[in-house]
């Protein structure tokens, strides 16, 4: 009996599957292990210095709501696309609904990211966007209470130096601190949006 003929396109199909597969389950499981433990998140207060003076929560309006994520400007995937999820949602409120919104972005690096480079960097997302730069014991006393993880990790071989691994989470936070929702990442704006739209209203 004559062997089949060497079926090309079923190979490649096959790895596409594997890789698919291989890229979900790598998501899943950085969301599992940098999700923060429900049972010790309180949100609370958030000031620090910022791009735009010094910023507190209790700046923001009655009805106010900030999207805050947690992460740095040397990160190449997952910060910018989560600012840039932001921005998405934001485009789809209403003139009405977005001037209640405000974007805010912790740095996970302070020993890097200065005001002018988070300046710099959050100008990329839009003038609304605000970048906070805390010390090393701010950053701790915040990502506790919002139950936020991040670790150093050490790129000899980098020009960078070192990456840190972080969680990705979004959070919608009222001026209180009160975390209304927290929205997993995405690379999409669906999930956010959703949360905006039950928080803000018609």
């Amino acid at each position: 009996m004559a062997a089949k003929p060497f079926n090309r396109k079923s190979l490649w199909l096959g790895l596409v599957l594997i890789l698919t597969l291989l890229v979900v389950a790598a998501i899943g499981l950085y969301q599992y292990a940098f999700q923060p433990d429900s049972d010790n998140v309180t949100g609370g207060p958030i000031e620090m210095p910022s791009t735009q003076g010094d910023f507190s929560l209790s700046q923001l309006n009655e009805g106010d709501i900030a999207i805050v994520s947690f992460g740095y400007t040397y990160c190449p995937d997952v910060c910018p696309m989560n600012q840039a999820v932001k921005r998405q949602a934001l485009a789809q409120l209403s003139d009405a609904q977005r001037e209640r919104v405000v974007p805010l972005m912790v740095t996970v690096d302070p020993e890097r990211d200065t005001l002018p480079r988070m300046e710099e960097y959050m100008q990329f997302f839009g003038d609304e966007f605000i970048g906070l730069v805390g010390s090393q014991e701010q950053l701790a006393e915040v990502a506790a209470r919002y139950g936020v993880i991040w670790r150093r990790v050490e790129a000899p071989n980098s020009a960078m130096a070192y990456t840190i691994d972080h969680s990705a989470s979004l959070f919608l936070v009222d001026r209180n601190g009160k975390i209304l929702q927290r929205v997993l990442y995405s690379p999409t704006p669906h999930g956010l949006m959703s949360a905006l739209e039950n928080e803000l209203g018609s």
